[in-house]
C-alpha cells in the first residue's frame, strides 16, 4: 500500500511492507522508517487524518490493530511518534478510509468483514474510539467514503452505510459471480465493478428501490477477472492479470474508446496487467513475466492528437482531453 502527501514543504510517499514497517520516502531518499506493528502492515489511510494542518497517518496490520502516527516536519527532517494503538478488530486490518463528512473519523474493515469506526480525537483519551461497528456479507473488495457514507464492495455487491446511524441504505450493485474490483465517481453518481470476463457501471440514483440494481451499461470484451478498475470524471479503465489488453471506456455511457497492450507482446508466457495505476492522461501498468522479472508500461495521452476508433465512421471519444478532476477512485 502507498500513499503521498505534503509534509514540511516536500512530497512524501509512504509504503507499509511485510517487514511490520512503514517507510516515509522523498525524492528516492528515505526520510524515516515507523515500526509497531507486530506483523506485516496491511493497509494504510487513504489521506491524513483531521483538519487541514493535521498530520495523522493510520495503518492497519495482521496483527488486528489500527495505529495512529502524529507527523511533523522540521526543515527537511521529519519527525513521527506513535500517538495511539486502536484495539477491536480479531482479524488483520486490510482496508482504512478517512470518513467523506468527518476527518477525523476512520473507517476500518477486517478479513472477516467486520466494520468499524473510530473518532481518533479521542483516541489519546481514556474514553472508548470505537463508535460504530456493523458488518458485510463477503469477503470485501474494496471500499470508498463519501460524505457521510461508505460504500463496500464484498462478496458480490456493493453496499452503502450511513456512518451516522451504521444502518445499511442501499445496495448500489450486485454481480451474479464475485466481485474483482470496485470504483466510484460521486459527483456522478456512478459505480464501476469488475467481475469475470466483463466490468459493470451502475447508476446509484436508479437503484434507490428495493428491487434488485440493475446495471446501466455492461463493459465486455475482457478474458478473465477484472481485478484492476479506475473511476474517474472522463473515464473507466479496467484490465486483469489474465488479459493482454487495458481497456478504457467512457465514464457515463460504458462505449468502448481505446484499448492497448499491457505489454510490447501478447505472450509474455506470464501474467498481463497484475497492477494499475491511473493519474488523468497517464496510465502506468505492471506486468509479470514467467515469476522471474516483471515489467512496466508507462503511457502518457497529453500529447495525443488522434481518437482510437474501432470503425472509420465511428464517432470517437478524447478521453485524453483537459482533465482537472480529483472526483475519483482506483482499485490499487
Amino acid at each position: 500500500m502507498s500513499l503521498l502527501f505534503s509534509l514540511g514543504g516536500q512530497n512524501v510517499l509512504v509504503t507499509s511492507s511485510c517487514d511490520r514497517t512503514i517507510q516515509l520516502w522523498s525524492k528516492g531518499s528515505n526520510l524515516r522508517s515507523l515500526k509497531g506493528h507486530n506483523g506485516p502492515v496491511l493497509s494504510l489511510s487513504n489521506k491524513l487524518l483531521g483538519e487541514e494542518g493535521s498530520k495523522v497517518l493510520a495503518s492497519g496490520g495482521e496483527d488486528g490493530t489500527v495505529r495512529l502516527w502524529s507527523l511533523s516536519a522540521n526543515g527537511k527532517r521529519v519527525k513521527s511518534a506513535l500517538k495511539a494503538t486502536l484495539y477491536g478488530h480479531e482479524k488483520p486490518v486490510n482496508f482504512l478510509s478517512v470518513s467523506g463528512h468527518k476527518t477525523s473519523l476512520l473507517v476500518t474493515i477486517s478479513t472477516d468483514s467486520k466494520v468499524r469506526v473510530w473518532d481518533t480525537t479521542a483516541s489519546s483519551s481514556g474514553r472508548s474510539s470505537c463508535v460504530g461497528m456493523t458488518n458485510v456479507r463477503g469477503a470485501t473488495v474494496n471500499m470508498q467514503c463519501h460524505e457521510s457514507l461508505v460504500y463496500v464492495a464484498a462478496g458480490s455487491s456493493v453496499t452503502a452505510v450511513d456512518l451516522r446511524t451504521m444502518q445499511k441504505v442501499i445496495t448500489a450493485a450486485v454481480h451474479q459471480s464475485k466481485l474483482y474490483s470496485f470504483g466510484v465517481v460521486p459527483s456522478k453518481s456512478l459505480i464501476g465493478t469488475g467481475g469475470d470476463g466483463r466490468a459493470m457501471l451502475w447508476d446509484i440514483r436508479k437503484n434507490q428501490e428495493p428491487l434488485k440494481p440493475v446495471p446501466i451499461a455492461e463493459l465486455d470484451g475482457h478474458s478473465g477477472p477484472v481485478t484492476r478498475l479506475h473511476m474517474d470524471s472522463y473515464k473507466i479503465v479496467t484490465g486483469g492479470p489474465d488479459d493482454a489488453y487495458v481497456n478504457v471506456w467512457e465514464v457515463e455511457t460504458g462505449v468502448l474508446t481505446n484499448s492497448f497492450l499491457c505489454f510490447d507482446e501478447e505472450d509474455i508466457g506470464g501474467s498481463f496487467c497484475d497492477d494499475m495505476v491511473v493519474d488523468g492522461c497517464r496510465i502506468v501498468t505492471a506486468s509479470n513475466y514467467n515469476d522471474d522479472w516483471g515489467v512496466f508500461s508507462f503511457r502518457d495521452f497529453d500529447n495525443a492528437t488522434i481518437p482510437a476508433t474501432k470503425l472509420e465512421n465511428e464517432p470517437s471519444s478524447k478521453f485524453w482531453g483537459s482533465q482537472s478532476d480529483s472526483d475519483s477512485d482506483s482499485d490499487e
